[in-house]
């Protein structure tokens, strides 16, 4: 349900988000359980203690009505995903990030976007290419979404300055790095939109930035990728984007060039490819807009409680190799609305890891 959250509920929703071991996905899984985030959260003690572990981290009322009180200080605005205001594709992830700092111009976020991703360190040619790109499809209306990161990104960004750009941050809504793109941070700050589902103050750390990516995808209808190396952080964005259901497109480049090899490597693989503006919105041609997930906004709590044997039995099918939970719900040979309950206990424990797309891994 999509409704404006008062200040209190505010609070409480971001307590939950904040509290240790609630990622994306058992927030999902709480919010449809309980209804409200205050039920959640007087549940967590006891979720967590049927999943073996006492002393579970909550948020505090203080440390969210502090996280509060910076964004406002900085002039930022939090969203909850309930919100009106709220992206329509990042409400259409499913699940989407339960809260989102913004600062400049939110609506923005809610335009026909493009992301356009790569290298870090990036040729000449591959930085004008980006930035001439991000212009074409700033002309033609389209808002650009990148990582502010340096090469690629940063390009793009500058390319689309005058029509619209959507820089997504990993660590905190005031994390500008690299340091020199402190000038480009302003700049998208009085025209365009910062975007982070971090808390502000935060400085980003190796495990923000799969977050990040997931979240330029997802804002994005398209993704193009210019210059990346095999395993780099761009080629993260366009497998989530492929995942998403997004447009994925890459720009061919040299063999003799290591830059290239990603993208080439996603046109094997059946990316589009990308010699031009006209590229990108062929690709997008007939694309209708997101539509949220179909799925309950309140789920009431399972008439039984699930039980140790079953908590001990999913614990012992989990592994580092993340399985489906449909899958799970067959090897445990229990209702499907107990074994979630039993994953989410274990999520809450530190013992299970529940990943967007459905799957779960050993924690």
């Amino acid at each position: 349900m999509i409704r404006e959250l008062s200040a209190a509920e505010r609070r409480d929703w971001l307590r939950l988000a904040r509290t240790e071991n609630v990622g994306a996905v058992t927030f999902d899984q709480l919010i449809g359980r309980f209804g409200e985030a205050s039920l959640a959260l007087a549940a967590l003690p006891d979720l967590a203690r049927r999943g073996g572990r006492s002393g579970l981290r909550v948020a505090s009322v203080a440390q969210a009505e502090q996280e509060l009180t910076d964004g406002a200080a900085l002039g930022a605005r939090l969203i909850a995903s309930c919100e009106p205001d709220f992206p329509q594709a990042l409400a259409a992830l499913d699940p989407p990030p339960p809260v989102i700092w913004t600062r400049g111009d939110v609506r923005l976020l809610d335009r026909r976007t493009v992301a356009i991703v790569g290298a870090r360190v990036a040729s000449a040619a591959g930085q004008r290419f980006a930035r001439g790109l991000a212009a074409e499809l700033g002309a033609a209306g389209h808002a650009i979404v990148s990582g502010m990161a340096r090469g690629i990104d940063a390009a793009a960004h500058e390319g689309s300055l005058p029509t619209g750009t959507v820089a997504v941050l990993a660590g905190g809504i005031d994390d500008v790095y690299p340091p020199e793109h402190r000038g480009l941070y302003e700049r998208i700050v009085e025209t365009g939109c910062v975007v982070s589902e971090s808390e502000p103050g935060r400085t980003a750390v190796a495990r923000d930035f799969p977050r990040r990516n997931r979240i330029i995808a997802g804002l994005s209808r398209a993704v193009v990728v210019v210059e990346a190396e095999f395993r780099s952080g761009s080629l993260i964005t366009a497998r989530l984007a492929n995942e998403q259901g997004r447009e994925v497109l890459a720009v061919p480049g040299s063999p003799l060039d290591p830059r290239a090899k990603g993208t080439n490597d996603l046109i094997r693989q059946g990316a589009a490819i990308c010699e031009g503006a006209d590229d990108v919105l062929r690709a997008l041609e007939g694309l209708t807009g997101f539509s949220e997930p179909d799925r309950p906004v309140f789920r009431p709590a399972p008439c039984a409680e699930p039980d140790d044997t079953l908590r001990n039995r999913l614990d012992d099918l989990l592994s580092p190799t993340p399985v489906s939970r449909d899958e799970l719900v067959r090897a445990a040979g229990a209702p499907a609305p107990l074994v979630l309950a039993a994953l989410t206990e274990l999520a809450l424990a530190g013992r299970a890891e529940l990943l967007p797309g459905g799957m779960v891994a050993k924690s």
